[in-house]
């Protein structure tokens, strides 16, 4: 008998989901002093993200029944791929360096090359490098001891690199690249089991696109949790489910947000479950999944060793950065008001940090909402749960570059130009807003 549709899981978890969601908008509603545009930034955002759960609740539960995703295209791929990718991503970053640097040089800024590298020392990767020369500090002046924010993962890899590059800067922006590159090789494995050679290409592409992929080439963890990233899914969907869940630690040491990966592997491990797909020792599986927390945790005990207190970062993300958890949506509307006051006397902070900042955060949203039919479900659920986390900071700087790292969205975005004119807009409007956001990092517009 057909189940009444108010019966049905997708009408119960999308109608709870709701609920939960308009409730937490009325509660900061009524809580909130923003003026009146910032709350309807607000309420777009929270419908934008709405409407990405209503679309994707029934793809989840069919992927956890018995229905499967479309099976990869096969066949069709150029030989000694993987090499040309590593090489082709390789030359991607020295672009992305040069191209800095004659920016900077047309803008007027004189020196040569190896001074104009100097110039990567900016935003966070000043931070990295000292923690990978001198480690966290537990005294000293406030700006040192802060940066106990800031995971161990990518510093202890450029520590590593120095044993063979004996400059730490040049250590840095070396592990960047390398990573970047054995990312990308990754990633084409991972795309090519949904989709045949010409999709996975495009997810490369768009990868290098995405605003705020220059970051992968700066002395910053973006590259390095990127690759952490792709392997802890490639590996899990493979079934060398071990050594997946040993990269989800190792990114969770790296970036807060790899906690997060958590996510795609439970739906993936219940999903084989639920399509009678029973994987070897299934308890076991379940419990490898806490080793993901468990990288976040060996963070936590730098923190106890240095401090004294496993959560001393909190209290410094609180006093220096002026940052908490919050809601998702009152971030798109403390950004708003942000840009609006601030036009007239500063615009190039509207134009460098807060209007970016919006694009992607939005532009994120629209995309997945187009695209969440279409994608794995795991991989639209992993959206969700990084896209709460990182939009929800209380005071965001970043969103380009948090987002610039989460593989759906390029993936979505292949899924979104099969046809050569979607493939032809999006690459256009992603090239010029990529190449504005990266002049105005040359020239230091308050990017982060």
């Amino acid at each position: 008998m057909k189940k009444t549709l108010w019966k049905t899981p997708e009408f119960l978890i999308s109608a709870a989901g709701l609920l939960v969601l308009s409730g937490l908008y009325i509660y900061w509603y009524a809580g909130t002093d923003a003026p009146g545009y910032g709350r309807v930034s607000a309420f777009v955002c929270a419908a934008l993200f709405a409407g990405v759960c209503l679309r994707f609740v029934p793809g989840w539960m069919d992927f956890w029944r018995k229905a499967s995703p479309s099976p990869a295209e096969t066949g069709g791929e150029p030989p000694h791929m993987g090499l040309k990718i590593f090489l082709g991503l390789l030359c991607y970053g020295l672009f992305i360096l040069l191209l800095t640097y004659l920016i900077r040089v047309s803008a007027g800024y004189g020196g040569s090359f190896r001074e104009y590298l100097r110039f990567w020392t900016c935003a966070d990767s000043t931070h990295y490098l000292d923690i990978a020369r001198d480690w966290y500090l537990s005294e000293g002046s406030m700006d040192r001891l802060v940066q106990l924010v800031f995971l161990p993962g990518y510093p202890l890899a450029i520590r590593l690199m120095h044993i063979f590059v004996r400059n730490y800067l040049y250590a840095g922006l070396l592990v960047s690249a390398l990573s970047f590159a054995g990312a990308g090789c990754v990633i084409y494995r991972l795309a090519r089991l949904d989709m045949g050679h010409a999709g996975a290409v495009r997810t490369l592409k768009y990868l290098c696109l995405m605003p705020g992929a220059f970051f992968f080439a700066a002395p910053m963890s973006e590259s390095l949790f990127l690759l952490l990233c792709a392997l802890c899914v490639y590996c899990a969907r493979k079934g060398r489910w071990l050594a997946g869940c040993l990269f989800g630690a190792l990114a969770s040491f790296t970036r807060s947000l790899g906690l997060m990966l958590f996510v795609p592997l439970f739906f993936e491990l219940v999903s084989s479950l639920a399509k009678g797909k029973k994987p070897p020792r299934p308890l076991l599986r379940f419990a490898a999944l806490l080793l993901i927390p468990l990288g976040f945790g060996a963070y936590c005990a730098v923190n106890y060793a240095v401090s004294g207190d496993p959560f001393k970062f909190m209290e410094y993300q609180g006093q220096h950065w002026g940052q908490h958890m919050g809601f998702f949506f009152n971030t798109a509307s403390y950004q708003l008001r942000e840009a609006v006051e601030n036009y007239a006397s500063d615009p190039t902070i509207v134009l460098g940090l807060w209007l970016p900042n919006l694009i992607c955060t939005f532009g994120s949203l629209v995309l997945m909402l187009s695209a969440a039919k279409r994608l794995r479900p795991s991989y639209t659920a992993w959206f969700l749960a990084y896209f709460v986390i990182a939009i929800g900071a209380t005071w965001l700087l970043s969103a380009p570059r948090y987002l610039a790292a989460l593989l759906p969205l390029p993936m979505a975005l292949s899924s979104l130009s099969k046809r050569p004119w979607a493939d032809n807009v999006l690459t256009g409007l992603l090239a010029l807003f990529s190449l504005f956001y990266l002049t105005a990092f040359a020239l230091r517009w308050q990017v982060y």
